[in-house]
């Protein structure tokens, strides 16, 4: 499975982006589907992350209530809202899948196995 990512931009604070994570090559049946971002300067960091049901999302708490992960199957597409954006959430965003996630493995990355190849996300204050 191919992620494609898109949907980065600039954006002032308090702004909103909806980032989009596509399926190529395969589909998302079945995996587990997730966003991790890396600021300038920072290390990799886990974001939001969505079973393959749907049913059941998980938030970093420094994205709580202003993000909303959503999945269409249908589509094979992941979409993260964002809104109300700070600066602290300048960074390239990853799209990552694997298949059935253990819930304390999620902030890890390299227990993600898929990886797309992330799209820039600027707030400007």
């Amino acid at each position: 499975v191919q992620l494609q990512a898109s949907g980065g931009g600039l954006v002032q604070a308090g702004g909103s982006l909806r980032l989009s994570c596509a399926a190529s090559g395969g589909t998302f049946r079945g995996y587990d589907v997730g966003w991790f971002r890396q600021g300038p300067g920072k290390e990799r960091e886990f974001t939001a992350a969505i079973r393959w049901s749907a049913r059941t999302t998980h938030y970093a708490d420094s994205v709580k209530g202003r993000f909303t992960i959503s999945r269409d199957n249908a589509k094979n597409t992941v979409y993260l809202q964002m809104n109300n954006l700070e600066s602290d959430d300048t960074a390239v965003y990853y799209c990552v899948a694997t298949s059935r996630m253990i819930l304390s493995s999620l902030p890890t990355p390299s227990s993600w196995f898929y990886w797309g190849q992330g799209t820039q996300v600027t707030v400007s204050s």
